[in-house]
């Protein structure tokens, strides 16, 4: 008699039950939450050389670190754009804890709804192809002049006014500068 039977027979069951349940994904989910580690955070508000008052937005903002740090150090109107109602909640917390709810701000909702058109810097940490599905909102939206600057991943046909690698748990972290309009 094959013990192993049963054992395969359970573990075939449990896995085509996990498969057929259908992830709770929005339709326009760019990426996976991985937050950017605090140097790279920091290294991307450096470049964007913000003044006290200039608008930040973080188009998936996660646990808020950048809206966080942008407004902290820097005095920034930050605002973030986050899908996941987890994640809005937490950094709203956060934000209140910190006593900076004058300068930071957290919305529920995505940035396909979002206008982000007086942002005079945009970060992103999403993935190549949700840079290049974003990329019309972006030269649409943002006045000549703001930047845009990626953590990691390019945007398709923009050639980058900066691009730095910056060391982070054990990779190097690469960090793009955009300024609009675009160089083509």
């Amino acid at each position: 008699m094959n013990f192993m039977a049963p054992k395969i027979l359970i573990l075939s069951l449990a896995l085509s039950a996990a498969f057929a349940q259908k992830p709770d994904i929005h339709p326009h989910q760019l990426a996976p939450y991985v937050s950017s580690p605090h140097q790279i955070v920091e290294r991307m508000l450096e470049l964007a050389r913000i003044k006290p008052g200039e608008k930040v937005y973080d188009l998936g903002s996660g646990d808020g670190r950048v809206v966080i740090a942008a407004a902290q150090k820097y005095e920034a109107k930050a605002v973030g754009i986050e899908l996941s109602s987890r994640l809005v909640k937490s950094s709203q917390e956060e934000i209140k804890r910190l006593g900076l709810g004058e300068k930071a701000t957290i919305v529920h909702g995505d940035v396909f709804d979002t206008d982000f058109s007086d942002a005079d810097v945009v970060i992103l940490y999403l993935l190549r192809d949700s840079n290049n599905t974003l990329k019309p909102r972006l030269e649409k939206g943002l006045k000549p002049g703001a930047l845009v600057i990626s953590h990691d991943y390019e945007i398709a046909g923009w050639k980058p006014q900066q691009e730095e690698t910056v060391d982070a748990f054990r990779r190097g972290h690469k960090i793009y500068v955009y300024r609009m309009p675009p160089q083509k």
